[in-house]
């Protein structure tokens, strides 16, 4: 399986050019940075190495599985890994520079079935990241989600990082949400009390070559259901709202949160356009990748975790202002080279 498009990381690379130069000769440890967007971000780094820096940035991943293909990836672009579970004890002997966790239990279904770990992974396992951060005095990178503002009122769509939150503290969705707000308190805390330079990071709907098709998400899902001559399930009523960012837009925006983002602050990386239902989507994927397929709405299955979120779309002005960041690519060409992708790679 190819986690990636080379022409893809050929983007981002030429995009920061130079940009990344503080990284050369750093020492990065990424937790959860064998999974989707950690891939991205090592491939980069890796390419990096080969033609900007004069001094290798280095890398230890950290993940609580790690595949054999990624192995052999993480081998040949020379990063070291460790595997291993972070809300569990970690031992560190060399210093880093930056540390970036990207840990995590994201996927709805699965977390319903692991409340505890998935809490653990959020509180427990950040509190030991950023104990090494203070120790080593690195920067704290925390990957939040948009998940932690919960069902915002129309007043606050699009959604800025100054809006609270709307979010139960039981329920369903509680230990993956609270873990992510628990979180950033956790990173909050840390660059108040102690002064190590702290920043969170809430992604919203990042997809891309690269995703799982195990991921039960709704791009996954609609791909396998294709390949496997199914309808497009969706969710009732399909009137829930969302946003869709490349990974290629996500990517950038995550370096340049990396680069540029002042201390203590959190940034929404995504897409802010269009804003479509889940059922207009489940329409264009019909109309630009097969469109013999169904597409059907079906209740809830009972693996999947109650009160999802309605509507989500990010406001951008910070990341942009603060940043400079603005997504490019286009959902239907985004789309596009997903699915062609997901049917080249995924197996039926």
């Amino acid at each position: 399986m190819k986690f990636f498009l080379e022409e893809d990381i050929e983007y981002i690379f030429k995009f920061l050019g130079k940009k990344t130069k503080k990284l050369e000769g750093k020492r990065i440890l990424i937790a959860g940075g064998a999974g989707f967007l950690g891939t991205y971000f090592t491939e980069v780094i890796a390419k990096f190495n080969k033609y900007i820096f004069k001094k290798p940035c280095k890398i230890l991943i950290l993940d609580r599985f790690i595949d054999k293909k990624k192995k052999i990836q993480l081998i040949k672009n020379s990063f070291n890994f460790k595997v291993l579970d972070i809300s569990k004890k970690i031992n560190l002997n060399d210093k880093y520079d930056y540390i970036i966790n990207a840990a995590g239990i994201p996927t709805p279904s699965e977390y319903k079935l692991r409340p505890v770990e998935t809490l653990d992974v959020s509180y427990i396992g950040t509190r030991y990241l950023l104990e090494i951060a203070k120790k080593m005095k690195a920067k704290f990178i925390f990957f939040s989600s948009s998940e932690i503002y919960g069902n915002p009122d129309i007043k606050n769509i699009p959604t800025s990082e100054n809006y609270r939150g709307y979010v139960s503290s039981i329920g369903g969705r509680s230990c993956y949400d609270e873990g992510k707000r628990v979180g950033e308190t956790l990173s909050y805390t840390y660059y108040e009390h102690f002064g190590i330079h702290t920043n969170c990071i809430r992604p919203f709907n990042i997809y891309g070559p690269g995703m799982l098709q195990t991921d039960y998400r709704v791009l996954p899902n609609f791909a396998l259901n294709i390949l496997n001559n199914k309808p497009l399930r969706v969710f009732y009523p399909g009137t829930q709202t969302r946003t869709y960012c490349y990974a290629t837009d996500a990517i950038i925006g995550f370096f340049l949160v990396f680069l540029k983002g002042r201390p203590g602050e959190i940034y929404n990386i995504g897409n802010n356009n269009p804003e479509i239902t889940v059922f207009e989507l489940a329409k264009m994927v019909k109309k630009n990748v097969n469109n013999k397929v169904k597409i059907k709405i079906m209740k809830y299955p009972k693996d999947y975790p109650n009160e999802e979120p309605q509507r989500r779309c990010p406001d951008l002005n910070k990341s942009r202002s603060e940043l400079g960041y603005i997504p490019k690519v286009k959902l239907k060409d985004g789309l596009e080279k997903f699915f062609n992708w997901a049917i080249e790679n995924y197996t039926v």
